[in-house]
């Protein structure tokens, strides 16, 4: 009875283990590490890869929620590579052997990547020549759709603190490129951006917002055929640098998702019409650059 007992109480303080009953194939090992940040506090959808001596890629992924990398790879030396917003990327070399069928460095600590220059107050403009605002979206649910604008323009005040910042883009309609002319016909139609009407979309926010690193926020208004909503543009600062002549130039990288039901793009009505040349979500991605404003002369 007390055997029993015993045996019970120390049942039940045993650790349970999270990979019980998980096969792992002969000569194979499971590789498991726990991605924290400098507070002891995990981080998520941090990006991982495995590669081999010869540094070619074996598995890759993103931690879990709690921090979590598991790769399931056969025993032998590896490079570990992770990275994730606003830290500095960790490398480092593990080895899965056969000593145990879990095998890793435990936790690994990215620090706090250090936040670039930023633009100095003032008055900017986007430089079209070194900037790209460009889209993806899905043919009828199949391949992906490349696209871009080829004519706008944007103004770009930045106060004291980026902030106080506050920015303004226009975006000539009719200036949409997929390199498919009947394509690119269809979409300037009243079927989608209806250009005759809607001649310019236009983006207004004095809302940006710093998210860590050199990660921002900036949320304004975008009206597109004649609809305006609250878009927010996940932003990636890329920092300072100088043009072939000298001058200043920051640069950033950015990215949304719009969906055209939003915009009075009647999607549904499309397909139910036969007409299907973009998905209804689209992602937006634009890599702009932006230079002190120049005031003319005379």
């Amino acid at each position: 009875m007390i055997s029993r007992l015993l045996g019970r109480r120390t049942a039940a303080h045993q650790k349970p283990d999270p990979f019980a009953g998980l096969s792992v194939p002969a000569g194979a090992g499971l590789f498991t590490c726990r991605v924290v940040d400098p507070v002891d506090e995990p981080v998520g959808q941090a990006e991982f890869t495995v590669s081999d001596s010869n540094g070619r890629k074996v598995v890759s992924g993103e931690t879990d929620p709690f921090g979590t990398v598991v790769a399931m790879v056969p025993f032998g030396e590896y490079r570990l590579a992770i990275s994730a917003d606003s830290f500095t990327p960790f490398r480092g070399n593990v080895t899965v052997g056969e000593s145990g069928a879990s095998g890793g460095p435990g936790d690994i600590t990215l620090q706090v990547a250090p936040s670039l220059p930023l633009p100095a107050p003032g008055d900017w403009e986007i430089e079209p020549a070194h900037s790209r605002i460009g889209f993806i979206a899905r043919h009828i649910g199949l391949a992906r759709v490349h696209g871009r604008f080829d004519n706008f323009a944007g103004a770009i005040r930045i106060g004291e603190t980026v902030e106080q910042s506050a920015m303004h883009v226009v975006i000539g309609a009719a200036s949409i490129d997929t390199s498919v002319q009947m394509r690119d016909d269809h979409l300037r139609s009243a079927d989608f951006l209806d250009v005759d009407n809607y001649p310019t979309l236009e983006f207004y926010s004095d809302r940006f917002t710093h998210r860590g690193g050199n990660n921002w926020g900036i949320t304004g208004a975008l009206t597109l055929h004649g609809v305006t909503r609250t878009v927010t543009l996940d932003a990636h600062y890329l920092g300072l640098g100088n043009g072939m002549e000298g001058e200043t130039r920051a640069a950033v990288r950015a990215s949304t998702e719009l969906h055209r039901e939003d915009y009075t793009v009647n999607w549904q009505s499309m397909l139910a019409r036969g007409i299907a040349v973009v998905g209804s979500s689209i992602k937006i991605e634009m890599d702009i650059q932006i230079v002190p404003k120049t005031v003319p002369k005379g």
